[in-house]
């Protein structure tokens, strides 16, 4: 029995069936009732297969009368649909080399399947039998070992159950292995030789070839003789470069979203039954798995015994289980102490049936003494679900160490089995966290935060009149420092040196309720370099500046009186009514209309005003279920501990804190939380961290183990979405990833009608737009904002720190980057290539590539010439048809961190450093100096880009300048002549002239530039005017 070879090369120019510019091709090849398919290739429109496929030949005789069909298709696993059709070959057997050594790689271009097919493109095929019972073959054929056919089988089977397997597997991880394997693979020597061209035979085995196209570079082709081994069935790996190519366009699988189904409460409802049940508390944690407590609550004791000598008692209480214990604060010289405390041990960790109770005494120098303890078995400790009220507590009576009862000593206990929703468990000792102290219990619980109320306070400063100086025959070159806070602004000196200088400048400053702040506005006098001298000085409390709302009235300018700097506020006061003092005029104003920006804007999770009166009511209810996370990293490995993770979620002005988990690498919080929500343009950022302070940090700071950002106007609303999302970090020695976390989101709309109108309306508050901050104000305003909010939330207790919240909202996220430009610029060139491919279509239809397809765009083009009312109707339902097709190929995923956009996956170590390098730089200057040459460099090609750019502007404005007479002359006399055709002909004539003269068959173009092209590059420019 004989062997048919069909090698499949490569494929070019497919056409993208995915509705994403793209298509994940295969090859499937059938042969006398044979069938089989190469691996396939995502997001390839050129992709490189290098795959022998080997079909079984009874005779060679029956080769001549046999078809082999060669079909591309789109790869549809992912979407659970049927492949696409991409195109075909058909070739006779009649014309398949005999040998090894007699065939070539030959380019096939892709045939139709019918009429109103949208195919394009070729493939590279190397097609020869193998005749392994000697005949028929070449003179240069080798014989086969004895168990050749067996082999052949073997593999042939192993190669198809390897195919089986792939089904089910993720295609990016098979592509993984694809890679790896060929890589791991010896390269193998390849020889050269001249590619032709060939054609299919079309729909029918006897039709006639179509005429040759242009030949295409040649492709390396395998040795002459076959190499009789194991693993002969497989291609053999592509050269280095080729295995760069086969890389998806797409980031790497460990960074991509994974979506889970838990059993979460949401899922298993019905949307009917949620809509219709008005109890609120039903649904408040349906966003998280269940977990089980069992909640002790000591309240207090009485009558309890004297332990001491000295008649004292300094007791506290025990409460264990198992192998856990948890202790109550000691009080004392208190026979009647009250603690109201709770603990919460974790049903999945419970290790006895018996819960005890201890009362105890402390005792400093000795044992502590026992006074006594209550029993309480688990099997009748009844189960409390919100919202059930509150267990009542009881008394019990003390027993001693026998199990008998004391005659003195009662506690009050109340003892339930609960979930996470009862109101207990965020202030609850947990069984998480047996081993640590009471001191540092505040840091591991699970706190919600708000942001303090920001405003913008406005100084104008107009005038200032009476200076004195202290040398009295200088006239003063003053300027005016206004410090609020921690913020400092100057005015620029004034134009004319004055006793009564005027300024005329407006300065912003950012202030928080409660208004505790002083401003203080100083007016100097610039004697030297770097030497000031104080003029004068006012303080004005920020709670007595008049608060503006949105467009009111400005307030009116007031007159201060400005302090001698040498003199204390007392004598200042005790001396205005008998001497004057100079002043200054100043327009002081709080500003409430405007929206403090304490965030970047491109992904703000707040827009709305100051003032609360100006706020629109919400629109929907967003709610974040933080479920666990897996495979994180250990943080404290240097310690020999591993991690204590926590998360922190901000949105608007609320920031929620889960509870730490100690010593955990898949730690599982389950706990939901709830935002109100006013514009579905926003994005709400979840945060990982490690915490520093469980046991006495110090200055230890919480690192950072990674973020998500999701935006909600990506979410369908009432629907939950349950996702791993990979937590990644980028540091100076490359992108890591700490882990995964899981979440359960939900967007529930609450206002249709107004969340639709919303997309209609400014994104910030009317004031931005009415009297807009300067740019130049914004970054520095958003920097302060920042330092206020970070300020005040690391004095709440427990702190949530300053950099756990710098992170959270991206402090650092204006400084240069290499990584963010050479992000940006994809970003731009992502964009462009639509432009692209439109143009690249546009040009295909000019040069008749598609003849059937440049007839159609003729048709259509005379339609919309004669009826010029339906140009509008047929962009607009265009339109509307694209956007039909592609909701198909919606993303079903809510977007994430993506590492190949940001192009952190492939940064170069020397641009991560210089991005982590302070301001002002701190590196060597030997690398400063490598930094500078590179930057120089980047500099000059973009130098280069814009003197092109002005070039073609300056040649623009030179067809009407007469800076070339002679151009210009012809310009204006080509105008006035166009000018009187345009006149007398119609428009629809006109519009046809043109049209055809653009679309003329390539048999009456020229390959040489056209003459308004030639005109247009002759004209001058001021290029050659540069020193």
């Amino acid at each position: 029995m004989s062997k048919l070879v069909v090698e499949i090369v490569d494929a070019s120019d497919l056409m993208p069936k995915d509705g994403q510019g793209s298509a994940s091709p295969f090859v499937e090849v059938e042969f006398d009732d044979q069938r089989q398919r190469t691996q396939t290739r995502f997001k390839d429109l050129n992709p490189l297969w290098n795959e022998k496929l080997f079909f079984n030949v009874g005779d060679f005789n029956r080769l001549n009368n046999r078809t082999i069909d060669v079909t591309v298709y789109d790869d549809r696993r992912d979407t659970q649909q049927p492949g696409k059709f991409l195109g075909r070959v058909k070739i006779s057997g009649a014309v398949v080399p005999l040998s090894e050594s007699q065939s070539d790689v030959q380019r096939y271009p892709l045939d139709k399947r019918g009429l109103f097919s949208h195919i394009k493109g070729d493939i590279a095929l190397r097609i020869y039998a193998v005749p392994l019972d000697g005949g028929g073959g070449g003179s240069d054929f080798v014989s086969p070992p004895p168990d050749f056919s067996e082999k052949v089988t073997k593999e042939e089977k192993r190669f198809e159950s390897h195919e089986f397997q792939n089904q089910n597997q993720n295609p990016f991880q098979q592509f993984e292995d694809e890679i790896h394997m060929e890589t791991m693979k010896p390269p193998t020597k390849k020889k050269e030789k001249e590619s032709r061209t060939f054609h299919s035979i079309g729909a029918h085995a006897g039709g006639a070839a179509p005429p040759p196209s242009q030949a295409k570079p040649a492709y390396p082709t395998p040795p002459n003789q076959p190499e009789f081994r194991s693993d002969f069935m497989r291609a053999p790996g592509p050269p280095p470069g080729a295995v760069m190519q086969m890389q998806p366009p797409r980031q790497n699988p460990d960074f991509q979203l994974i979506e889970t189904s838990p059993p979460l409460a949401a899922r298993m409802r019905q949307s009917y039954y949620y809509r219709s049940s008005g109890d609120k508390t039903s649904s408040t944690y349906d966003l998280v798995e269940q977990m089980h407590y069992l909640y002790v609550s000591v309240v207090k004791a009485r009558d309890l015994p004297v332990m001491d000598v000295s008649g004292s008692l300094d007791p506290y209480v025990e409460v264990k289980l198992g192998n856990y214990k948890g202790l109550t604060k000691h009080l004392e010289k208190n026979s009647n102490p009250i603690w109201k405390q709770i603990f919460a041990f974790s049903k999945e960790r419970l290790q006895s049936n018996l819960l005890e109770v201890t009362v105890k005494d402390k005792d400093l120098l000795t044992k502590d003494d026992f006074v006594g303890r209550v029993q309480i078995d688990l099997t009748e400790v009844p189960l409390r679900v919100p919202p059930d009220s509150p267990l009542a507590p009881q008394w019990y009576r003390l027993e001693d160490k026998k199990g008998m009862k004391t005659n003195r000593g009662e506690v009050m206990l109340a003892v339930w089995m609960g979930t996470q929703a009862d109101e207990s468990f965020p202030d609850a000792w947990h069984s998480d966290a047996h081993r640590v102290s009471h001191s540092n219990l505040s840091n591991t619980r699970s706190k919600v935060y708000f942001s303090p109320k920001l405003y913008y306070l406005r100084i104008h400063v107009m005038e200032a009149q009476d200076l004195v100086p202290s040398d009295k025959g200088r006239v003063p070159d003053a300027v005016v420092k206004i410090h609020a806070g921690n913020q400092t602004r100057a005015t620029r000196t004034p134009q004319m040196r004055t006793m009564n200088p005027q300024w005329h400048e407006e300065l912003m400053f950012v202030v928080s309720e409660p208004f505790e702040d002083m401003v203080m506005v100083s007016v100097d006098d610039r004697i030297g370099p770097g030497k000031d001298e104080i003029l004068g000085r006012v303080f004005i409390p920020v709670r007595d500046v008049p608060v503006r709302q949105e467009t009111g009235k400005m307030p009116d300018p007031r007159w201060f009186n400005l302090q001698r700097y040498s003199m204390s506020l007392e004598e200042e006061n005790e001396k205005r009514k008998e001497k004057f003092s100079s002043k200054i005029l100043l327009r002081v104003c709080i500003e409430a209309g405007y929206h403090v920006l304490d965030e970047s804007t491109h992904f703000s999770s707040d827009l709305q005003p100051s003032s609360k009166h100006l706020r629109k009511p919400s629109i929907g209810i967003l709610e974040l279920g933080i479920l666990s996370a897996r495979n994180l990293m250990p943080m404290k490995a240097k310690d020999g501990r591993m991690t204590d993770p926590y998360c922190v979620a901000k949105y608007g002005n609320k920031w929620v804190r889960t509870r730490t988990l100690l010593d955990a690498l898949a730690p599982k919080w389950n706990e939901q939380y709830t935002w109100e929500v006013h514009d579905p343009c926003t994005v709400i950022t979840i945060g990982v961290f490690d915490n520093g302070h469980v046991n006495d940090g110090g200055d230890w700071k919480d690192q950072r183990i990674g973020k998500v950002r999701v935006r909600l106007s990506t979410l369908e609303t009432d629907r939950v979405y349950t996702h791993y999302y990979p937590l990644l970090v980028l540091t100076p020695g490359g992108l890591k990833k700490n882990g995964e976390l899981q979440l359960a989101l939900r967007y529930t709309c609450t206002g249709f009608v107004n969340m639709m109108a919303q997309y209609g309306r400014p994104l910030l508050p009317k004031m931005h737009y009415i009297q807009p901050i300067p740019v130049r104000h914004i970054d520095l305003l958003r920097h302060q904002a920042m330092q206020i909010v970070a300020t005040r939330l690391s004095r709440s207790e427990p702190p949530l720190r300053r950099e756990v919240v710098e992170y959270m909202l991206d402090v650092d996220y204006h400084m240069f980057s290499l990584r963010r430009s050479k992000a940006n610029f994809s970003r731009i060139m992502s964009l462009l290539s639509s432009v692209t491919l439109v143009c690249k279509w546009f040009n295909d239809i000019c040069t008749w590539r598609n003849p059937i397809t440049t007839c159609l765009v003729h048709v259509l083009f005379l339609i919309l010439v004669c009826y010029p009312e339906l140009i509008l109707p047929t962009v607009f339902l265009y339109l509307f048809v694209i956007g039909m097709w592609n909701y198909r190929y919606r993303p079903r995923h809510p977007p994430h961190m993506d590492a190949r956009v940001s192009q952190a996956d492939n940064a170069h170590p020397d641009e991560l450093d210089e991005e982590f390098d302070t301001f002002p730089t701190s590196r060597p200057a030997d690398i400063v100096r490598m930094r500078y040459d590179r930057l120089r460099s980047v500099g000059g090609r973009v130098q280069t880009v814009v003197g092109d750019l002005a070039t073609q502007g300056e040649r623009i404005q030179a067809l009407l300048s007469w800076r070339d007479p002679r151009a210009t002359a012809l310009f204006i006399v080509f105008a006035l002549i166009w000018a009187v055709f345009i006149y007398v002909t119609p428009f629809q004539v006109i519009a046809i002239i043109i049209g055809l003269f653009m679309l003329r068959h390539p048999r009456f173009r020229s390959r040489m530039p056209s003459v308004p092209a030639n005109f247009f590059k002759r004209l001058p420019a001021k290029s050659d005017m540069l020193l």
